[in-house]
């Protein structure tokens, strides 16, 4: 059993992980610096406005992806810029008046880096989380006690490093965005292509399929009945027997239309019988003497090759009966190891090879279609007054 496919993480998907350990972050420095200063400044005046900045700053920060104030990759329907900024800047002003009421604070600028890169468009996000470096450094100094140069190189490289991080995310999910688009343009397109190309090929088959059946069978009535009314009168006997043979031919053509409603095999190989038996019972018609010959070992064959040679055998006799004027025509089958080969040789009037090459109607084009389908070949041989051999050559193994 095919194992079921494992989830892909996206672009998108990181960034959303990431987000969720930014604003986990916060929080966590929100209420650690509220601690720190609650232990070092307990009881000062200043006490009440840190706690309840503190306070408004985290109901802001929450509120914020509750009035669509973030944006989210890949984006989906942004809200109006000036909600966007309005959100941000109260989040900023508050966290401005906490840092300058208790420096300790400053910690949480680390995850507002991140939000600012969120919500606002790269370069107005670049130009305040350098703003709010600088704002974070002046209170890490107030901070010391003495000179520290970590002090002035901390800061900015952490604002730098988040920068970069979501810079390449969002660009990783521009293009895996950008890429996906093409993979389902391309696959419409080549289902399109695929559904036009079944299209054709269904249309070419059938189209060989009428013609090589229910056309031929026409074809054969209408000679037969022709037949019938030029000798109702002078000979009845023969009459009633051409009248005779064109109803069983209407009933095969009656069958064949059934199998093409059905799309079944032809009801020649139907009930078990071979290819062989099938081209030894073909005639082609009153006049005309058919003898088969089997050469080499008879192997089983594909479906699909045993319904084209029995088709061209048909269409074949069919162009014998109509076009040649000959007396005998011969089936040969022929086992040949790596192939089979059906010859069809009559005793009619040839034609000129120009006259094949142009092609009167739609029969050796459908038979070289069906020979080709098989990865095979059709041959032609012909001489006016000396008939015509057609050859069918199908290896058993189908080519590349």
């Amino acid at each position: 059993m095919r194992n079921p496919p494992r989830p892909h993480l996206t672009a998108s998907d990181d960034t959303r992980g990431l987000a969720t350990v930014m604003h986990a972050a916060f929080f966590l420095l929100l209420g650690a610096s509220v601690a720190r200063f609650l232990l070092r400044h307990p009881g000062e005046p200043r006490t009440p406005w840190v706690i309840a900045l503190s306070i408004a700053l985290a109901l802001l920060y929450v509120l914020g992806p509750a009035v669509g104030a973030t944006r989210t990759l890949p984006a989906t329907a942004p809200p109006t810029p000036l909600r966007r900024r309005l959100w941000l800047g109260l989040v900023v002003a508050t966290w401005v008046v906490l840092v300058v009421l208790a420096p300790s604070f400053a910690w949480c600028a680390v995850p507002l880096f991140f939000t600012a890169l969120r919500t606002l468009p790269p370069r107005a996000a670049v130009v305040l989380v350098a703003l709010l470096t600088v704002f974070v450094v002046a209170a890490q100094l107030r901070l010391s006690t003495a000179f520290d140069p970590n002090l002035l190189v901390a800061p900015p490289a952490v604002a730098a490093l988040a920068t970069a991080v979501f810079v390449h995310m969002e660009r990783q999910a521009q293009e895996q965005r950008a890429l996906i688009d093409d993979l389902i343009r391309t696959r419409r397109e080549l289902a399109a292509t695929e559904r036009r190309e079944g299209t054709l090929a269904e249309r070419q088959r059938l189209s060989m399929e009428i013609h090589d059946t229910l056309a031929q069978h026409l074809s054969s009535q209408q000679m037969l009945l022709q037949a019938a009314d030029r000798t109702w009168e002078s000979d009845p006997g023969t009459a009633r027997a051409h009248v005779r043979t064109a109803t069983d031919i209407t009933a095969r053509g009656l069958a064949e239309a059934r199998r093409l409603v059905h799309d079944l095999a032809p009801p020649e190989l139907e009930n078990g019988a071979g290819l062989a038996e099938a081209l030894r019972a073909l005639d082609a018609g009153p006049g005309i003497e058919v003898r088969f010959h089997l050469e080499g070992a008879p192997v089983p064959l594909p479906d699909r090759a045993e319904s084209a040679l029995l088709r061209i055998a048909q269409g074949a006799l069919a162009n014998v009966r109509e076009h040649a004027g000959a007396r005998t025509a011969a089936l040969t089958l022929s086992f040949l190891g790596d192939q089979v080969v059906l010859d069809i040789a009559d005793d009619g009037a040839g034609f000129a090879e120009t006259r094949s090459a142009s092609g009167r109607g739609h029969g050796l084009p459908a038979m070289r279609a069906r020979v080709r389908q098989l990865g095979g070949t059709l041959t032609i041989e012909s001489t006016p007054g000396e008939g015509t051999v057609l050859s069918a050559v199908i290896p058993l193994e189908p080519t590349r």
